[in-house]
């Protein structure tokens, strides 16, 4: 049985419609959200559960976005998660895409950073609300 260790929030924009971040650069790495998980008192086998979701208004066209989450701060960490949604053409009202992911045995330092990040093929994808990336971290 796991032990907690420690559970981090990363909330950008708590309600629908609260923001609109464009994505303006097609295929770049946005960060969306970032959390510090605080790593005294792991043991054994340490895991990282990670979920989030993210809110988009989408451009009148066939569009793939893509959410990456890596353990660190820069889109060319190591990856931890990659998932591609492609929508179809007659999707009007905002998107929401929820995720989850896990980190099974990462390294072990003070403490580990996770960063998720959004990028869209099209540009014309914006960012709507509600945002959120959440982990949690339990070893033996």
């Amino acid at each position: 049985m796991g032990v907690f260790i420690d559970g981090r929030t990363s909330q950008n924009a708590s309600f629908a419609n609260s923001i609109a971040i464009p994505i303006l650069v097609v295929d770049t790495p946005q960060l969306f959200g970032q959390i510090g998980l605080n790593t005294e008192g792991a043991a054994g086998v340490p895991r990282v559960i990670l979920n989030g979701t993210v809110s988009l208004q989408l451009p009148l066209a066939l569009v793939g976005v893509t959410i990456t989450v890596v353990r660190g701060t820069l889109p060319t960490d190591p990856l931890v998660y990659s998932a591609t949604s492609t929508f179809d053409l007659d999707v009007l009202a905002p998107q929401v895409i929820s995720f989850m992911a896990s980190d099974y045995n990462p390294p072990i330092s003070e403490q580990l950073t996770y960063t998720a990040f959004i990028s869209s093929n099209l540009i014309g994808t914006i960012r709507v609300g509600p945002e959120n990336f959440d982990g949690i971290l339990i070893s033996d």
